[in-house]
């Protein structure tokens, strides 16, 4: 586990600091240099401390090499057309993210031989889908990185770049020259989407319909600007996107499945596998719930070969791999540092809350040391990112947090059904959607009751980084400080309660 810990601090270290400073290859040299000391000391007592560090050093080095290589130049070829009116061919890669005024639709276009995402910014009459075959105009243009209204900077061209995308293009129009051909794997995900979601649409009324939509599936379309408003202020918000928390629901329902049906573990792996990335792909892939995923798989594959999981392990492992894919998702993608952190304090901080949790019955001991441990974590990352401290976040998530798996099962049997039946057996769907739209009605009135309390939440102008290092270093220490003698304290209550 040391040596695990290493490597992935040492890494994670490496691109961190490379991608906030950029420094050059004298630093990677001394870094080096830092590494050979270390792995001379390493024949010296003690022998474990020195090599760990010679292993942090080298791979503080591959994160700052990977990190260097992810900052690639802007293609020339359409480097040349910035500030110019354009027309290019390309295929839509996602769903159009629809707003209020306009729609955003990511494309990756062509220009002779060269191929390049781009986010185009068009109408919303624009009418185009996934996997379509487009013709679109308009000025192409870089994102910029703009002033939030907490007085932050937010890099929007990395973001951006993280996915994919490196120019926008806007003050045009699209439209569709071929559509998406039978055979393409991401249209046909795309319909069972819109097929489910017009499902839910059949069954429950709105909002209660896009709030079903965004438990199981992410997305906060049909929600609207004061909805999602009181989901945020109230400490919500993670539960109408498609969150690390959606995927291990979904994953511990396979897990569950392919047990009742008594399958071969090995065969449960790959069906579960399967099954996990299909959900993905269907909600929509992003760093959260990719990491989740890793993490879920590694489970599978854990129980298909009788090994024992650690999570602890498995977060290291799915962090590891995912910035080695894609190094931007660290600083750039604040959705990937949160879901990281809450997973973290779920694992780490929450035995140690529970600990001190045990007058209370255990299913809400669990309930409550979970809900604060991830409450905790991400605090210091809400605080730098958006500024929004919520003083109802914790009563808030401990009221709805129970009932979202149920909130996910029944939306998905709503969903399933309204695609089924279709409009000719309406009441069928009315019936199969009404559970869950008590329990949307009920997430609605928490969300807007707790967020219109008075001091529900405030923003704070200005969090520096360097607050942000220390209260990770602090959680840290107290969790690695702690664990032994938590461990040992729920052992003997666990023993004295028998």
């Amino acid at each position: 586990m040391e040596a695990l810990i290493a490597i992935v601090a040492g890494f994670v270290g490496g691109v961190g600091v490379q991608s906030v400073f950029n420094f050059g290859w004298e630093a990677v040299l001394f870094v080096m240099l830092l590494a050979a000391l270390f792995g001379g000391a390493a024949f010296l007592k003690p022998r474990l401390v020195y090599s760990l560090g010679a292993v942090f050093c080298i791979c503080v080095v591959f994160g700052t090499v990977r990190a260097t290589i992810a900052d690639t130049p802007l293609p020339q070829a359409f480097a040349s057309d910035l500030r110019h009116r354009v027309q290019y061919d390309g295929v839509v890669v996602s769903d159009p993210d629809v707003r209020e005024k306009n729609q955003r639709i990511a494309l990756v276009v062509e220009k002779g031989s060269e191929k390049v995402g781009a986010l185009a910014v068009m109408p919303l009459s624009a009418d185009v889908r996934v996997g379509d075959r487009v013709r679109v105009y308009g000025t192409l243009s870089l994102p910029q990185a703009f002033e939030t209204d907490g007085g932050r900077t937010f890099r929007y061209d990395k973001y951006l770049e993280a996915r994919n995308i490196r120019f926008l293009i806007q003050f045009g129009s699209i439209y569709t020259v071929e559509p998406a051909p039978w055979y393409s794997i991401p249209a046909a995900l795309a319909r069972i989407k819109h097929s489910f979601l017009d499902g839910l649409a059949l069954a429950l009324p709105e909002p209660a319909s896009a709030l079903a939509g965004g438990i199981v599936i992410g997305g906060k379309e049909g929600l609207g600007t004061a909805l999602k408003d009181a989901f945020t202020r109230s400490g919500l918000v993670q539960i109408i996107v498609l969150s690390g928390y959606n995927i291990m629901v979904v994953a511990e329902w396979v897990m569950a499945f392919f047990v009742l049906l008594q399958l071969p573990r090995r065969l449960q792996f790959f069906a579960g596998g399967a099954a996990l990335l299909l959900f993905v792909g269907i909600a929509g892939i992003s760093a959260t719930a990719i990491r989740a995923a890793i993490m879920a798989i590694i489970a599978l594959y854990a129980r298909a070969t009788g090994r024992s999981y650690a999570a602890s392990r498995a977060l290291l492992v799915a962090v590891l791999l995912m910035l080695i894919w894609n190094p931007l998702f660290l600083v750039f993608d604040p959705g990937f540092g949160l879901s990281v952190a809450a997973t973290a304090g779920i694992i780490w901080l929450s035995p140690l809350i529970e600990a001190r949790l045990m007058r209370l019955h255990s299913f809400w001991r669990n309930i409550v040391a979970t809900t604060l441990a991830a409450q905790i974590s991400v605090l210091p990352l809400l605080l730098y990112d958006i500024g929004l401290f919520s003083l109802v976040a914790l009563p808030a998530n401990l009221l709805v947090n129970p009932f979202v798996p149920f909130a996910m099962a029944f939306a998905a049997l709503a969903g399933v059904v309204g695609m089924t039946i279709g409009p000719f057996v309406l009441l069928i769907a009315k019936i199969a959607g009404y559970p869950v739209y008590v329990l949307m009605k009920y997430f609605i009135f928490i969300a807007e009751k707790s967020s219109a309390l008075p001091f529900a939440a405030f923003t704070i102008e200005r969090f520096p980084f360097l607050l942000v290092l220390a209260a990770y270093a602090a959680l840290i220490f107290i969790a690695s400080s702690k664990r032994f003698s938590t461990t040992l304290q729920l052992r003997l209550a666990k023993n004295a309660s028998i």
